[in-house]
């Protein structure tokens, strides 16, 4: 930020930072002294080297002092720090300083180097010492074209500097292994990319004298590789299973020899690294030969050593990280190399090693309890490698079994819990440490090595106290033989503990980005002669080699000093290693080979610095002001001759009064301090927060690790439901610990910075910790709604009671006698107290700044919004306490139904506060309202009503509903009435609230930001919702999906049924859109009048309608057949007197009122009518079909009624004003005049009209002309006329038609598909030929009119014999012969195939069910041959066929014959289905009768009579075997529509017969 940019008071401030004070080092009583010549400039970083040091200040601009032997005279010091000119212009944003060079980086990435070059450090070639700064070009030589690589930071050791990239990658220069490069030819000068650690993310860089340091970050969990069975690099086992004598000893310590670098003595040309097993540095590679591999394999194993097996994470680039070098060469060139150099090794020094190590081990019992919970591993994780090695065991132990040995599997069931665990949560350090060897050796080196040996002796990981609880290396003994192990022990330790909850610590993926992370791993190289790499020895790595025991401990800065390295640690820890001569590791334990945690008394170190041979440690103190340590040489004042060293970090006390130190570097001859004023408390405010924020995590961690995790590890803690919210609890738990811990690290490193409120992170990042204290929130609460600390203290209580101090110490509860379960209350509810916190720190910090400033307005919204969420929590705290008291009183069997975690109590009715109207006097009516759902509990039932289906409205007063709430739910509609008015607001609002709340998902929200209580809106009438039904016949167990208006689907949505079906689009107050079909008169675009209403799901509605309401007068039908006839106020709602009929024909009569569907109120009286006086006489079919046929129709709209406007238009046409009323030549000028203008018309675009088109316009364009009787031919004429008219509609009538065959599609097909229609259909179509024909014979007044009989003039037809009696038959047995004129017979044929789908639709749908009866049996009875068939039906043995045509052939007709005889006579049957009408229907039924007499006739071969007794069987066997899917429904078609004259002659008796054999089907006994 440009300082200009800053409110005035910061900028005020801003003068009073970052001043720099000076002091020596190598003192306790030191006085530092404020720098001089910075002249008010503010400096944001420092660097020392040995003699000299940099600046840099806000401007970016970079000052040198001290002694600048590249610059001036070697022995001239620069008091004044000196600004270097050539970096002007460049905005330096780091700079960094060697023992005697310098670098700074520019804000492009740019970096400059300067100062001695003599090992090539500054990356200048041939030039010993460079001057000035100097451009570094660092180029990456994998991408093409050659790309610049930007650089973030630079850290310079003595002889060697590292560069970390944008990319997190290290780029090194310089001389020594310390460059992690794969070379042996110094200087480097051209920058290198450090390529094992390629791929990882580098956090920090830092370099010592001789050797690095990097901060990286671990792989993410899902790209941990399986940990092979053996090393990669030198294919040793890496777990061994020794036997001893008194012991067996597992160990997993595999060291590979590789990634060491030589030391001095050792020849150059081989880049080699040495083994780390002894001293010695002995070695076995993959390409020994088999003659030296065997005693050097059997040493491997024994010597317990530091774990450096290849890590389970492996880098991106796929090798192991186990310090091995590039592209797989071997580092030997030949065999012969290695020979000579294992050779090289004294026999002595082998023998001694070995002597040394394989002294019995004893057994070292853990300190502390293990923490880790024993859970599964992962598939692949390491676990593998040990079963198959215990399976082993055990098989090689066969039957001898020892139970003595228990102690045994209890060892090794640590080793199982190591397994099973992720190692990076750490328990908490044990105190002690067993201290090293006392005599030492004259030379330094000597005693190092030393030390390490000792190290190794006592571990493979040097203290296995402190290792084994950090779950690092894993190596233990087990008493007794391997021999005597039971493998029944080792079986039952192998199986994981299923039931115990794991805690892994959860990272989120946001948070670490945003914020330091703190899953980290330490990785060195360089020289290790002082220990200085941590790796438990003293050689040297070429390579980098992660540091396994930091493995976990949320490093999150490391400082290298001259021969020692200290790692920082996100709870405030410094562990050192290294050279310890002059104290300054903080400690005085050893060896020193490994890190160790420093003794520093301040409550918390957050920043470190090591020197040249000290270290300065930054940490709070009690008033937050941070007080600086030192560790290391102290020389007296008396004599300055006599060096001591500090036994453990002495507080610098004048350092405290100079001011906020906000960073300490260490360099060679000086101490530096950067200082800021407290001015207006502001910086006071920051450290505040910062070392609250950094005590409060450690404060979490420990109640993690010695709370949380001990807890997760006991047996019996409840069923899965309470183990999953424990866990969950555990992870959120886990979680919030992190980012506390992320937020104290990032504090730490704001306090180095510029110090910008608006940078702070819970200000720009505020979302994370609202989101995670919310999270955290939801799940400590419902762990708490479902009783869990109760359920947790009975398992705990050991544990607890054991630990009661500590938990004490942690909860803040001092009072005596607390109950376990408040105790861990308080524990996990404790970190909401921290938002309070941090809403105080803000606004402390905001006051620092004019009113009117941004600063101000952001930390003040922040504080409120802190503040709000702390309120916010605290409601849901007490929210999950109210709700678990209510569940502590409620009856038990309930309590387990309706007991969830999220689910909270807002208010409940057992203060008789509510009841339900019209509730019966004994009833108990219980109303309990969670925030998701409204219960009704009545004795041992309850139901659950969902708020998000719920409609609450309050009842008007003056419908007598005093205190009244109405409840609407999809399949419910109930009155709740309150005790008192006061009652009835509070339900209403609660209610409404809960429904809002519900609908908004809000419950764990909060608008951060506006302020406490955001005011609450009534929830909307229309909503989006998902519902399952549950007692809807015909919703049943679907699930609707989408829009609701007050309790009915409407809108878009989605209906899925149980079985499948599946309904998708719009609704309509209930029903698909299209899911119910009006049918009646309108008025201004509204249902008024009479009318018929059917639904999809098979509901009719026939009556009256008021302004689109079922108002007044009507009949409701459903599907089963139940039928109310009455009065209705709105749709589908009863209310008033009437008359329900149930389908047994039972009925009441009386008073309704409720919606059809959701429970009517009746007040009636029951009718069962005595019809019968005893069960035989009861008919089979009930009359309320009849009855129900009888009833329909009366109050819809009458046939004649409908489409009046239709037909008018075409008398319009016509000429004619109404209906019959004018000229009839004018009618047929008017039609030619139609036909010749639209064939005009057409004529300019021929392709309009087929050529039969316009043959059909040009044929009726000649008027039909009649002189004379009226004839059939002329009838015929008339007949060819109408269907050529019907056929276009350019003639009226042919419009006619056409328009009515679309109005009657529209009304019977889709929702009109409706049985109950079938009658209205057939009425329709009734409607239209009397319509119709009164048209015709306005055109052709000649045409008699219907009924009337046309005499045959031509000579009679030869006579026929009739069927069922001897004398010659005329066509039909009217009076007189002749055609009788009908409507149907003339119209029929032109209307009836036009209309026919939706109509046979509806027969169809209204005999579906004697149909599926009559279809079942057909199926059954056309199993038989042909003469099993004849014999069962009774047909007379002379009619049988004696031979059958087959394909042509003539064949006798046998017992397996099938389907052969009558052939002809069913195909002719079957014709039935392939026509319309029923003229051509019954047709096809004659000519079937026809086909068996000839049948018959043929094989009599004599002239007989057929008597009905002889046909009927014979034409049942026909009917059977023509196996007519929907005959049922042809049959009530041609019934309905055949001319009634035909009704009583031979084709009206041959129909009759066919109806008769559909009925006697139906009920034919099949025995």
């Amino acid at each position: 930020m440009d300082s200009q940019e800053r409110s005035s008071e910061e900028a005020e401030g801003a003068k009073e930072r970052g001043l720099v004070y000076v002091w020596k080092a190598g003192s306790c009583s030191v006085t530092p002294e404020r720098l001089p010549g910075l002249s008010g400039k503010t400096v944001l970083q420092a660097a020392l080297g040995i003699h000299h040091g940099l600046l840099l200040t806000e401007g970016g601009e970079v000052y040198s002092f001290g002694k600048l032997p590249w610059r001036s005279r070697p022995e001239e010091c620069v008091n004044s720090p000196v600004l270097e000119n050539t970096l002007l212009g460049h905005r330096i944003i780091t700079v960094a300083a060697g023992s005697f060079h310098n670098g700074a980086v520019t804000e492009s990435g740019v970096v400059y180097m300067w100062g001695d070059n003599s090992a090539g450090q500054c990356a200048v070639t041939n030039q010993p010492c460079v001057p000035e700064p100097q451009l570094v070009s660092i180029c990456d030589s994998e991408t093409s074209p050659l790309l610049s690589v930007r650089i973030l930071q630079l850290a310079c050791g003595e002889e060697h500097t590292l560069a970390l990239s944008l990319s997190r990658e290290i780029w090194a220069w310089g001389s020594g292994c310390q460059l992690g490069l794969i070379t042996t030819t110094f200087p480097v000068t051209k920058p290198q990319k450090v390529e094992h650690l390629a791929g990882r993310v580098v956090l920090q860089i830092a370099c010592g004298a001789y050797h690095s340091l990097a901060l990286v970050q671990c792989l993410p969990v899902q790209e941990m590789k399986p940990i092979p069975e053996r090393c990669n690099h030198c294919s040793q086992p890496l777990i061994t299973m020794t036997d001893k004598e008194d012991h067996v000893i597992i160990s997993d310590s595999h060291c590979c020899p590789l990634g060491v670098a030589l030391s001095d003595n050792q020849p150059e040309n081989h880049v080699f690294c040495p083994s780390s097993d002894t001293p010695g540095g002995k070695s076995v590679t993959a390409g020994q030969s088999e003659d030296f591999q065997k005693p050097l394999v059997e040493q491997h194993r024994l010597v317990g050593l530091e774990s450096e097996r290849p890590s389970g994470l492996s880098s991106s680039n796929g090798r192991e990280d186990s310090g091995i070098s590039s592209s797989g060469n071997t580092l030997f060139s030949d065999k012969k190399e290695v020979k000579e150099y294992l050779i090289g090794l004294s026999d002595s020094s082998l023998k001694e090693s070995l002597n040394k190590n394989i002294c019995t081990e004893p057994e070292q019992p853990s300190q502390e309890k293990q923490l880790s919970a024993c859970i599964p591993g992962p598939p692949g994780s390491s676990t593998s490698t040990l079963n198959s090695l215990v399976a082993s065991c055990a098989s090689a132990v066969g039957v001898r079994v020892a139970a003595t040995y228990e102690a045994g599997a209890l060892s090794l069931k640590k080793v199982m819990n190591f397994y099973g665990t992720s190692s990076s949560e750490p328990g908490s350090q044990s105190g002690s440490r067993s201290p090293g060897p006392e005599a030492l050796k004259d030379s330094r080196e000597e005693q190092v090595r030393l030390e390490s040996m000792q190290g190794k002796k006592s571990s493979s990981l040097v203290d296995i106290r402190e290792e084994e609880s950090e779950g690092g290396s894993r190596r233990l003994s087990l008493p007794g033989l391997l021999s005597q192990v039971s493998p029944r022990l080792l079986r039952k330790v192998g199986r994981a503990k299923m039931r115990t909850v794991a805690l892994t610590p959860t990272y989120s993926g946001e948070a670490d980005a945003l914020l330091p992370s703190l899953r980290t791993e330490v990785w060195t190289w360089g020289k290790g002669k002082e220990g200085q790499l941590g790796h438990g020895d003293v050689l040297p790595r070429l390579q980098p080699l992660c540091v396994k025991s930091l493995d976990g401990k949320e490093v999150i800065h490391l400082s290298a000093g001259g021969h020692h390295s200290l790692a920082l640690t996100a709870k405030s820890q410094v562990y050192s290693w290294g050279s310890n001569i002059s104290g300054q590791l903080g400690h005085l334990n050893s060896p020193t080979t490994v890190p160790r945690l420093a003794k520093v008394c301040g409550d918390g170190i957050w920043t470190t610095a090591a020197g040249l041979d000290y270290s300065l440690f930054l940490a709070d103190e009690k008033d937050f002001q941070p007080g600086l340590y030192y560790c290391g040489q102290e020389t007296t004042e008396n004599n300055l001759n006599e060096n001591s060293c500090t036994k453990s970090p002495v507080l610098l006390v004048a350092c405290s009064k100079i001011g906020y130190i906000s960073n300490v570097i260490a360099g060679g001859d000086n101490c530096l301090a950067l200082v800021d004023k407290n001015v207006m408390g502001y910086i006071a405010s920051l450290h505040e927060l910062a070392a609250t924020e950094r005590r409060f995590y450690f404060k979490l961690s420990e109640i993690k690790s010695q709370v949380l995790r001990p807890l997760l590890g006991l047996d019996n803690l409840g069923n899965a439901n309470t183990i999953q919210l424990l866990q969950e609890m555990a992870s959120r738990f886990s979680k919030l610990c992190y980012l506390i811990g992320q937020h104290g690290a990032s504090l730490s490193s704001f306090l180095h910075g510029v110090k910008e409120a608006r940078s702070l992170a819970i200000l720009k990042h505020s979302s994370l910790f609202l989101d995670s204290y919310t999270e955290y929130c939801t799940s400590v609460t419902n762990f708490l709604v479902m009783g869990g600390f109760m359920l947790l203290a009975k398992p705990a209580i050991d544990f607890l009671s054991k630990n009661q101090e500590l938990l004490q110490k942690l909860s803040e509860k001092n009072e005596e006698n607390l109950q376990l379960v408040e105790v861990l209350n308080a524990l996990f509810f404790m970190p909401f107290g921290r938002l309070h916190n941090y809403a105080r720190t803000l606004l402390k910090l905001a006051t620092c700044f004019e009113v009117a400033s941004p600063e101000y307005q952001k930390l003040q919204d922040s504080s409120s919004c802190y503040e709000n969420l702390a309120v916010h929590l605290s409601r849901k705290m007490k929210e999950a306490e109210y709700t678990l008291g209510f569940w502590k009183t409620f009856p038990g069997k309930m309590t387990d139904s309706l007991r969830k975690p999220e689910r909270r109590l807002i208010c409940e009715s057992s203060n008789r506060g509510l009841s339900l109207q019209h509730a019966g006097r004994f009833s108990v009516n219980w109303f309990i309202l969670f925030n998701d759902a409204l219960v009704h509990a009545q004795f041992s039932t309850h139901h659950i009503f969902p708020l998000s289906t719920l409609w609450v409205e309050a009842l008007s007063e003056e419908a007598g509903n005093v205190n009244g709430l109405k409840i609407t739910t999809p399949e419910e509609q109930f009155v709740l009435v309150s005790s008192t008015p006061q009652e009835k607001t509070k339900w209403l609002r609660a209610i409404s609230q809960a429904v809002d709340q519900a609908l908004r998902g809000t419950s764990d929200m909060i608008l951060y930001g506006a302020g406490g209580n955001v005011p609450r809106q009534e929830p909307p009438i229309s909503r989006s919702a998902k519902y399952t039904f549950y007692k809807d016949p015909r919703f049943k167990d679907a699930v609707y999906d989408g829009r609701w208006l007050s309790g009915k689907p409407h809108g878009r949505g989605i209906l899925k049924w149980a079985d499948g079906r599946m309904y998708s689009g719009t609704f309509r107050t209930g029903l698909e859109d299209g899911g119910e079909k009006y049918m009646g008169m309108w008025q201004d675009d509204l249902c008024q009048g009479n009318g018929v209403v059917v639904t999809q799901f098979g509901l009719y509605y026939e009556g009256a309608f008021s302004t689109n309401k079922m108002m007044g007068t009507g009949i409701l039908l459903s599907e089963d057949d139940t039928v109310y006839e009455g009065e209705f106020s709105d749709n589908w709602t009863l209310s008033g007197k009437g008359t329900l009929t149930l389908p047994n024909g039972d009925y009441i009569e009386g008073l309704f009122s409720g919606e059809w569907g959701s429970g009517i109120k009746i007040t009636g009286t029951y009718f069962k009518p005595s019809l019968y006086e005893n069960e035989k006489d009861k008919p089979k079919a009930l009359p309320t079909g009849h009855f129900i046929r009888r009833k329909l129709g009366i109050l819809a709209v009458s046939p004649d009624e409908k489409w009046k406007a239709v037909f008018e238009e075409c008398w319009n046409q016509l000429g004619c004003e109404s209906p019959g009323q004018g000229d009839r030549w004018k009618a047929w000028d008017n039609i030619a005049v139609a036909l010749t203008t639209n064939r005009r018309q057409h004529k300019d675009s021929p392709e309009l009209l087929s050529r039969s088109h316009t043959q059909t316009l040009e044929s009726l364009e000649f008027i039909p002309q009649h002189i004379g009787a009226f004839t059939l031919e002329k009838y015929e004429n008339i007949k060819k006329y109408l269907i050529k008219a019907c056929d276009t509609p350019l003639h009226p009538l042919g419009k006619l038609v056409e328009t009515l065959v679309a109005v009657y599609r529209m009304t019977y097909v889709g929702v009109g598909a409706n049985r109950r229609l079938l009658q209205e259909a057939v009425r329709e179509i009734k409607s239209y030929l009397k319509r119709i024909f009164q048209l015709v014979r306005f055109l052709f007044p000649d045409l008699p009119e219907e009924g009337s009989t046309i005499p045959f003039l031509t000579t009679e037809p030869k006579g026929r014999r009739s069927f069922c009696s001897g004398k010659s038959d005329s066509r039909s047995e009217s009076p007189e012969p002749g055609y009788v004129v009908t409507s149907f017979g003339l119209l029929l044929p032109v209307l009836l195939p036009r209309l026919y789908p939706p109509l046979f639709m509806l027969y169809a749908l209204d005999n579906e069910r004697e149909e599926d009866i009559y279809w079942e049996c057909v199926l059954r009875l056309n199993k038989q041959t042909d003469m099993a068939l004849l014999s069962f039906l009774g047909v007379q043995a002379k009619f049988w066929p004696g031979t059958v045509s087959i394909l042509g052939e003539s064949r006798k007709v046998s017992s397996n014959t099938k389907d052969a005889c009558f052939a002809s006579a069913v195909e002719c049957l079957q014709q039935i289905s392939t026509t319309f009408t029923p003229a051509d229907k019954l047709k096809v039924i004659q000519q079937t009768f026809e086909e068996i007499s000839q049948s018959v006739l043929e094989t009599l071969q004599e002239d007989f009579l057929w008597s009905m007794d002889d046909l009927f069987p014979v034409f049942l066997y026909v009917v059977l075997r023509a196996r007519i899917r929907n005959l049922g429904s042809e049959v009530h078609l041609i019934e309905d529509l055949m001319d009634p004259y035909l009704q009583h002659g031979e084709q009206g008796i041959m129909f009759t017969t066919l109806k008769a054999c559909y009925y006697q089907i139906q009920h034919e006994k099949l025995t």
